[in-house]
């Protein structure tokens, strides 16, 4: 399987240019028509992970190839997928009329503070593609149209907007489907991936400067659920593509983001709740996960 790809990748592959503050825009959006987006000479799309979260409304006919399963498409859809899960779409006829977004993760945990992943759509295992009738479509497609005009508007409040029209749309594709069908975990890995998921987030949101981030480790998480470290590791990687750290450091920064922004605590104080013994300990943290320290971060 290919590597991960990354924004950079993608704004390459698709279009031979990148954004100018890509490397700034942490909680990076951008919707496209998907027309726009078919250069001539483009590589095949690979069969791999993303680094960021993609939300499309297919029309016409293909197959996703995501994770262990091939899904056959004819019609119209409305497609999530999300960096956990490889996946690659065959195309199989010249229609180009849909629309898709991409986004970080960060784009809402900073200023939601909630985890976009925990929605059933995003859980692995589970099936991405909600098919829509002639009226859904029109309903979803107009969604897709607001998110283009409100991107290239210059409304103070835009991305409020952005992330609100992407919650309807989740919403939307889950009231499609009927509320009994229970999501299975296909295998043990899943199953133990989707507890040390559950652990984690449930450390969240921070609320006080008392409060204190407690499981910070993967031996913490895996004393917790009665395994083996090094078995919670391997079901992790395997499922995820990442490591059980790279997922508590990465939620980690996000809260340490949220609280920056969000609240008025010094960094001692947000230092001390994340668990660190010291704020030299985070400041050197947090200029790892995003190249600037705290009190830059709390400036811009």
């Amino acid at each position: 399987m290919a590597r991960t790809e990354t924004l950079e990748d993608f704004y390459i592959h698709k279009f031979n240019w990148l954004p100018d503050n890509l490397s700034q825009d942490i909680g990076h959006f951008n919707v496209f028509r998907t027309e726009d987006c078919y250069m001539p000479g483009a590589r095949p799309v690979q069969y791999s992970r993303r680094d960021f979260y993609k939300m499309s409304l297919f029309r016409g006919k293909g197959v996703i190839h995501y994770a262990d399963k091939s899904i056959e498409m004819d019609g119209s859809a409305l497609v999530f997928f999300n960096p956990v899960v490889p996946y690659t779409f065959e195309n199989l006829n010249d229609i180009h009329s849909g629309r898709f977004c991409i986004y970080k993760e960060s784009f809402f945990t900073e200023t939601l503070r909630n985890s976009i992943h925990e929605f059933p759509m995003f859980a692995p295992g589970a099936n991405p593609v909600y098919v829509l009738d002639e009226q859904q479509d029109a309903y979803v497609f107009a969604i897709f149209e607001k998110m283009l005009a409100e991107l290239n508007s210059d409304y103070i409040f835009k991305y409020d907007l952005l992330r609100n029209y992407i919650i309807e749309l989740i919403h939307y594709a889950l009231k499609i489907q009927p509320s009994n069908r229970l999501y299975q975990h296909p295998d043990a890995n899943s199953r133990i991936t989707a507890i040390f998921t559950e652990l984690l987030e449930r450390q969240f949101p921070i609320e006080s400067p008392s409060q204190r981030f407690g499981l910070r480790s993967a031996k913490d998480f895996a004393d917790q659920l009665a395994v083996h470290v090094n078995h919670l590791n391997r079901a992790v990687r395997q499922t995820t593509g990442k490591t059980t750290t790279d997922h508590i450091m990465e939620r980690l920064a996000g809260e340490a983001r949220a609280l920056l922004r969000h609240t008025n605590w010094n960094v001692s104080e947000i230092s001390y709740c994340l668990g660190f013994e010291a704020p030299t300990h985070f400041n050197n943290f947090f200029k790892k996960q995003t190249s600037t320290t705290p009190s830059a971060f709390r400036i811009v």
